[in-house]
């Protein structure tokens, strides 16, 4: 019976079988790969820490920020004051590096062939971007939820609300890296354009995202630069959930807003360029 015969319910059961089964299938292909990484798993929670720690403990003295909780005369006081500050910073880094070594594995998938028969498969491209893009964000917000063990000694005195909240973040942060970092992996072939691409945009979008310093403490056209960086927000956004107490640049309604349009702009993005066709001349 040919498909266009066929009632139209039945019609739209087999459109969602054939985006959610192939979305369903390499979700679980990207999860099952890394974690039969040991080095990989390792080397994502190891990283973020080591930042965290020896960043945190060497620019204690030379960061003044004279918010709630601030011990500027004490060193000690000081460290732990950077250290809760650097937090939120360290924990969008693990998301970041999980969604560039996610996406970068789409590059490994094209030259070993295994991308060109799933493109050959009878299947939705949208069904690739969400299996992929889902798969990499799963595996980033879990990064990210591990390493939310380490708050108390961050100085974190949250609510469960709080907890919550900051996990919730923690998705929207993945699904969006996640997504960008696959609109930059897919037209490329070769994971040294993958890694240069990454220091240009990804790396300075974590940087100028007030993880390490405040916008407001920045100089002013740099200032503009990461209030203009939608991370930002997502950063604000877990000190909205990890110290409550604390002021912030912006509210938390205004954090979540800006964060939910990053994760469609990101998705979009990589919808659009996986669907995009390209019209060349016959030879």
């Amino acid at each position: 019976m040919a498909t266009a015969t066929l009632p139209a319910q039945t019609r739209s059961n087999l459109a969602s079988a054939s985006v959610w089964i192939p979305a369903y299938s390499l979700w679980r292909r990207e999860l099952v790969r890394f974690y039969r990484q040991k080095a990989r798993v390792v080397g994502v929670i190891a990283s973020p820490l080591l930042f965290w720690v020896v960043l945190g403990s060497g620019f204690a003295n030379s960061f003044r920020h004279a918010g709630p909780g601030a011990a500027a005369t004490a060193d000690q006081g000081i460290s732990a004051h950077y250290l809760g500050y650097f937090y939120p910073g360290a924990i969008v880094m693990i998301v970041l590096f999980t969604a560039i070594f996610s996406m970068m594995s789409l590059i490994q998938d094209r030259n070993e062939g295994f991308l060109l028969s799933v493109l050959a498969a009878p299947i939705r491209r949208s069904a690739i971007v969400l299996g992929k893009v889902l798969g990499g964000a799963t595996l980033a917000a879990i990064q990210g939820w591990v390493f939310l063990v380490f708050a108390p000694l961050a100085g974190v005195h949250t609510s469960f609300a709080g907890i919550l909240y900051s996990m919730a973040v923690i998705v929207l942060a993945s699904f969006s890296l996640t997504a960008l970092g696959f609109a930059i992996a897919w037209p490329m072939d070769s994971t040294q354009a993958f890694h240069a691409v990454i220091n240009i945009i990804l790396i300075p979008l974590w940087l100028l995202s007030g993880s390490m310093f405040p916008a407001s403490g920045a100089s002013g056209w740099l200032r503009w630069i990461m209030l203009a960086n939608p991370l930002t927000y997502t950063v604000d956004a877990l000190r909205n959930g990890l110290f409550p107490a604390q002021p912030t640049d912006f509210s938390a309604a205004v954090n979540l807003i800006v964060s939910l349009g990053f994760c469609a702009v990101a998705f979009a993005a990589s919808w659009a360029i996986v669907n995009r066709r390209t019209n060349k001349p016959a030879a």
